[in-house]
């Protein structure tokens, strides 16, 4: 799990122990495993997926942002351009199911404890959750998403990305 793997315990002062988010190591070290090349670009914190684009000096297009939805009831992710908002009907068609619909932050915030909420990256196939990718992100030759905060990216090629979460395109 990304963003279970994305924490790390620490001693506290007093000798009990706290869990401390560390997205950006521990995502770093899962690619590493896996023998990815990725980049990693730091950026003022942002919290939109545009202002993220914009922070980081990428075009809003070639910026991915994880959306939360639920598809007859189970959460996955779909995964678009920054510039995007989620067409239900794709998504539906995509998947297959009869209902698809935003999931609330409250439905899904606990499942990534190390993550800032809205800043987790894209790999729901860790977590037993379907992934669908807009499919003018698979036609990209890179992917660029949020590392788990509001405040890096991680870049790598699309065809790592699609290697290690083998989403669905949503066409």
């Amino acid at each position: 799990m990304v963003c279970a793997l994305l924490q790390t315990t620490l001693p506290r002062e007093g000798s009990e122990s706290r869990e401390v988010g560390m997205p950006v190591k521990k995502l770093q070290e899962f690619l590493d495993q896996h023998q990815v090349k990725y980049v990693t670009i730091s950026h003022s914190p942002a919290y939109t997926a545009q202002e993220v684009a914009a922070s980081a000096h990428i075009p809003g297009k070639e910026v991915a942002k994880t959306v939360m939805v639920k598809l007859d009831g189970r959460l996955a992710m779909a995964v678009l351009p920054a510039s995007y908002q989620v067409n239900f009907e794709r998504l539906q068609n995509a998947a297959g199911v009869s209902q698809a619909e935003l999931a609330s932050e409250r439905e899904f915030r606990d499942l990534f404890p190390a993550c800032d909420v809205g800043a987790m990256p894209p790999f729901g196939n860790l977590y037993g959750m379907e992934v669908f990718v807009a499919e003018s992100l698979a036609e990209d030759e890179e992917i660029a998403f949020n590392a788990g905060t509001h405040t890096e990216l991680i870049r790598l090629a699309y065809r790592d990305f699609d290697r290690l979460v083998q989403p669905r395109i949503m066409r």
